[in-house]
């Protein structure tokens, strides 16, 4: 993860933090004031204040350790020994400052401090018969002698772990939230970044491919015709050019993707006799929208390339339209006597993974291939 953003996802995290903390600080002090707004007798007492924040301080303290120390030894380096290890030595220690802090019982009561009173003092006088009465409850007094401990574990310092464990709780909670939000953003970008690996890989497939069949076809025609060859050449410099600037990008207007269609049919044709029928039907007026460069083309290369024959007549039917922001395409030819071997060669297999890596599922490709017709129906949203 890149340093200014683990900076920016450590801030926010840190605020949570900073905001909840703020609040549990600023709570005793906007009860006491609400408690003096409402009794006139009340006064607003900052002992009281600090006594409730000094709680508050040893549990921010241990939350800081947990936050800074240990949460990330089970959160990024998945040491689940040594994170429960250290936490339990971390309640350990939480547990005996709570009972080495918590007051005696005689403090809870209010009595005064016990001392060593003199044997008599204090004692009810006797009645008519020379007896002292007995205590009516018949018990000792009880006393606390000043070195006695508290009870190890009381119900306050029980309650008092419980909510530690839960602020340990939490803090993995919103950590691990970042931790997993993270993963997720660097997953995305590895998937985007191997997509465009895929993509700038098949690219680079296609364009040769068919610029081979394309001089191949400039070649045949040399011997036929060459004035008709350098009217073809003519039309494959406007499709070179089209290639070398816009079939990097990831999606190009329809508007340059029809006009590359154009000079490959007007190539064809002048490579074609009058044996051969060429229908092309594209939209007059080329809508708004945007389609990878290239992906029309190769189903279109292919039917030319096994749908032509030179014994017979021959057709190949080129029809596009628009409608509610998705492009139906569909290229339909004979098929030539003698089908070629390659069954689309590298161009169609590898437009079909272009398909999949760039529309997953929202797209629809039909091939059907009949006896006399080879038939490509693709369907795609416009970008």
């Amino acid at each position: 993860m890149k340093r200014g953003s683990w900076l920016k996802q450590s801030r926010q995290e840190n605020i949570i933090y900073l905001v909840v903390w703020g609040v549990l600080f600023a709570a005793p002090v906007l009860s006491l004031y609400i408690r003096t707004v409402g009794d006139a007798d009340a006064v607003f007492d900052w002992t009281e204040v600090f006594f409730v924040w000094k709680k508050f301080a040893v549990f921010l303290l241990f939350f800081l350790l947990h936050h800074f120390l240990l949460a990330p030894l089970l959160v990024y380096e998945r040491k689940r020994v040594a994170y429960f290890s250290l936490v339990a030595v971390l309640l350990v220690v939480f547990s005996v400052c709570q009972c080495s802090n918590r007051p005696g019982r005689e403090e809870l009561r209010g009595d005064r401090p016990p001392h060593i009173e003199h044997p008599g003092a204090h004692q009810p006088p006797m009645d008519f018969e020379g007896k002292r009465p007995s205590r009516p409850d018949n018990t000792p007094p009880r006393r606390q002698h000043p070195g006695m401990p508290p009870h190890f574990m009381g119900e306050q310092d029980l309650l008092a772990i419980i909510v530690l464990i839960l602020m340990f709780g939490a803090n993995l909670g919103v950590k691990g939230y970042f931790r997993s939000r993270e993963d997720r953003s660097r997953l995305a970008a590895l998937e985007r970044k191997n997509l465009e690996q895929q993509l700038e890989y098949l690219r680079y497939q296609i364009n040769p491919h068919f610029f081979m069949n394309t001089l191949n076809n400039i070649h045949a025609l040399v011997d036929i015709d060459p004035e008709r060859a350098k009217d073809t050449i003519l039309e494959l410099s406007k499709m070179m050019r089209f290639v070398l600037y816009e079939g990097n990008k990831v999606a190009v207007p329809l508007s340059r993707e029809f006009d590359f269609i154009r000079h490959y049919i007007t190539l064809m044709q002048m490579r074609y006799t009058d044996k051969v029928r060429i229908s092309v039907d594209l939209p007059q007026e080329t809508p708004d929208g945007q389609i990878p460069p290239l992906m029309l083309i190769t189903f279109i290369e292919n039917a030319f390339k096994h749908g032509i024959s030179y014994q017979r007549e021959s057709y190949v039917e080129v029809k596009v339209s628009v409608e509610n922001g998705r492009l139906s395409f569909s290229c339909r030819n004979s098929k030539a006597d003698k089908p070629n071997e390659e069954k689309g060669g590298v161009g169609l297999a590898n437009v079909q993974k272009r398909l999949d890596l760039l529309y997953n599922s929202n797209y629809t490709l039909r091939i059907n291939d009949d006896a006399d017709t080879y038939t490509v129906e693709l369907n795609i949203p416009l970008s």
